[in-house]
């Protein structure tokens, strides 16, 4: 469970921010300035990354990103006009609101590390597709294969060199046995 931020915290942030960057709506500054002056408000705003899958999310980008300039989604719903936004978020105070803010190099900013919270909502796919996981697991299991192999190699080597006949045997038929199971799996396509 993740601490909650504080009002004052996200008061101090969105004060920090007005006064450092210039955003790419001029409406976008009205709604900050806004939740900046309503306690009440900044008790329900989440600041989040990727709030385009929110039930109510609010996504604002400032002038040296090349992100979208404004974008309000509520529930199926996206509108580019941040006036229908500030209408909803002035009629609907006791939901939650979730914001994502764009700006230059933003993830590597504390004051907004320090505001950012888990997004709950973003769907597990959206990080690693089913296409990611299997190529995953073939680079995983070839590694898994080469370093095996090697292992046996030096064994075949080490009963070579002390010419144990009986070991280098048994240990052929190991190697034997891990190429034949590893001709099996399917193989990473050559980009």
């Amino acid at each position: 469970m993740h601490t909650p931020v504080s009002v004052e915290d996200k008061k101090n942030f969105i004060q920090w921010f007005l006064n450092n960057y210039q955003l790419k709506k001029r409406e976008s500054v009205w709604i900050l300035n806004y939740l900046m002056n309503h306690d009440e408000l900044l008790g329900q705003l989440h600041f989040v990354r990727e709030a385009k899958f929110c039930p109510r999310g609010i996504i604002m980008t400032s002038q040296c990103s090349e992100e979208v300039a404004f974008r309000f989604y509520k529930n199926q719903l996206v509108t580019t006009d941040a006036e229908k936004s500030f209408h909803d978020i002035r009629l609907n105070k006791n939901e939650p609101l979730y914001l994502q803010l764009n700006f230059h190099k933003s993830y590597q900013n504390a004051l907004y590390i320090s505001v950012l919270e888990e997004n709950p909502f973003i769907p597990d796919e959206y990080f690693i597709t089913e296409k990611d996981k299997k190529i995953a697991k073939q680079i995983l299991d070839q590694s898994l294969y080469k370093f095996q192999k090697q292992i046996i190699q030096r064994k075949i080597d080490k009963a070579l060199d002390d010419m144990d006949e009986a070991a280098f045997l048994v240990l052929v038929n190991e190697l034997k046995a891990l190429e034949a199971t590893y001709s099996m799996q399917p193989k990473l396509q050559k980009q």
